[in-house]
């Protein structure tokens, strides 16, 4: 028992460290550039017009907060030599997107809706009143989720690797489906992290 105890504090460690400089990177980025991008003129409307008619589906916001339960995932899943470069691939795909944000500054196509049901109108008006609708391409809600569930399945097995899929390619859909983000950003974002994750490899063990 003791040590158990003993390595998961050690787990617990790590992990607290790289998610703390993960998170460093985000809080530092993130806001910073939606609320510069919030004051520049010549916004970009990256996206075509039918993807406008694309529905909003409120309920999809379960799907789209259940990537924070994907922070908690590595420190019971992943070894404990993954997660410092699991840390860097977040902290890179942090960085390379904020550059992004900076060099396409864009305005959200789709008009916000408060649901209402009471529940739903206050899940999506205090995303609404923290999250201004610029930092948009690429998506880094997608860039983390896929981050994240990609270093889980590479040492999941087969079953678990299929479950983990499908829960990545719903919280990307519902990033869509929320109204949060247009398909440019859910595409720049997995070509963002394809780039990081070739860069940032995992040496054979």
């Amino acid at each position: 028992m003791v040590a158990t105890n003993s390595t998961f504090l050690t787990r617990l460690r790590v992990y607290a460290y790289w998610a703390g400089l993960a998170g460093v990177a985000f809080f530092s980025i993130y806001p910073t550039l939606n609320w510069f991008t919030s004051l520049r003129h010549g916004r970009f409307q990256l996206y075509v017009s039918p993807e406008l008619g694309i529905p909003f589906v409120p309920q999809f916001i379960w799907a789209y907060l259940s990537m924070y339960l994907l922070f908690l995932m590595p420190l019971f899943v992943l070894p404990i030599a993954r997660m410092p470069m699991l840390g860097k691939q977040l902290v890179a795909g942090t960085v390379a997107s904020g550059v992004l944000f900076l060099l396409l500054p864009a305005d959200l196509g789709f008009i916000r809706i408060i649901p209402p049901d009471p529940i739903y109108a206050k899940i999506y008006s205090g995303i609404f009143g923290v999250d201004r609708p610029h930092n948009l391409v690429p998506s880094l809600h997608v860039v983390w989720s896929s981050t994240i569930i990609l270093a889980c399945t590479d040492i999941a097995r087969p079953l678990g690797r299929s479950l983990l899929y499908v829960w990545l390619a719903i919280v990307v859909t519902s990033t869509v489906l929320v109204h949060q983000h247009h398909i440019l950003d859910v595409v720049t974002a997995v070509l963002v992290v394809f780039i990081i994750r070739r860069f940032y490899r995992v040496p054979h063990e």
